[in-house]
């Protein structure tokens, strides 16, 4: 059974910095993509970066590209971090990591994410 778990939100002012940690466990095979997505209230799912397990691509929304970073932990691979610094207003939202088997055709797509963390709170205030 694959699991996800996120940590590491909290509320900040804005210009402030987070890391957001992803654990991944049950997933059989090497190579998958972890997503990164946030859900502002009465607002779509969007995605905000992702990254493949092996080689380490990443992608970005043009919102973060130069604010976030997304990473795996060179010692445990099957933990990821979403590194956001000067964070906004519009950062706002549950933020939720998701696993892609394999490699996603839109890397920053909900729907090619099959299975989903129970997200963590970010709130950032002016």
């Amino acid at each position: 059974q694959v699991q996800l778990a996120e940590s590491g939100g909290k509320s900040v002012q804005a210009g402030g910095s987070l890391r957001l940690s992803c654990t991944q466990s049950g997933y059989p095979y090497p190579a998958y993509a972890i997503g990164w997505f946030r859900q502002a209230p009465g607002k779509e799912r969007e995605g905000v970066a992702a990254i493949y397990s092996t080689g380490g691509s990443t992608y970005y929304a043009d919102s973060v590209k130069g604010r976030f970073t997304v990473s795996q932990d060179s010692a445990e691979n099957t933990v990821y971090y979403l590194e956001m610094d000067n964070l906004n207003p519009e950062d706002t939202g549950i933020h939720y990591c998701a696993l892609s088997p394999g490699y996603a055709l839109f890397p920053l797509k909900p729907d090619e994410y099959k299975h989903w963390g129970q997200g963590t709170e970010v709130t950032v205030s002016s």
